[in-house]
Formats: structure tokens, C-alpha cells, sequence
């Protein structure tokens, strides 16, 4: 059963403004997951500018679908910077 299909997008990185705070791609309203685990999260393959890896897309109430990017995936890559997102279902 598939549960989304696969898409491409750009996003802006954002980071949550607090110690440790994580770095998050936004993903827009027409390519967020359907929900399907605990704590609002779906699992994925992710892939931004061409290094992929598994991970989840969480819900959040106050600023939509979010992916976490971690540091090693980012590439120099910080908050304001532009990346390429592919989501697929995992």
C-alpha cells in the first residue's frame, strides 16, 4: 500500500531558536505525508541535494509538515539556506 507519492520540492531551512535546536525543511501543504505513527510522525525516505537517508516527516500544530535535516545530511548547509527535497515512502 502506498500512503503518498513520491515528490520533489525546494525549501528554505529553518532552525528552532533554542540550545541544540533543530535544523527542519518545511514541506508545503500538497507533499505532507498522511500521518501514520505515534507522535504525528511518517516514515520516509528522505533525499536533500542528492544524500538520502530514513527518517520521519513530523506534524506540527503550529508550523505544518516538517522534515528534520540533520548537521552530516546538510553539507554546510544552515537556516535560510535553500535545498533540494525528494520524500518518498518508506
Amino acid at each position: 500500500m502506498i500512503l503518498f507519492e513520491p515528490c520533489t520540492f525546494e525549501a528554505t531551512l529553518w532552525r528552532v531558536e533554542a540550545p541544540g535546536g533543530w535544523t527542519f525543511a518545511p514541506v508545503p501543504v500538497e507533499h505532507a505525508p498522511p500521518v501514520v505513527a505515534g507522535w504525528g510522525r511518517t516514515p520516509v525516505r528522505a533525499t536533500v541535494n542528492g544524500r538520502s537517508w530514513d527518517t520521519s516527516v513530523w506534524a506540527d500544530k503550529r508550523h505544518g509538515a516538517l522534515l528534520p535535516v540533520p548537521k552530516n545530511i546538510r553539507q554546510g548547509k544552515e537556516a535560510g539556506d535553500v535545498v533540494v527535497v525528494s520524500l518518498a515512502p518508506r
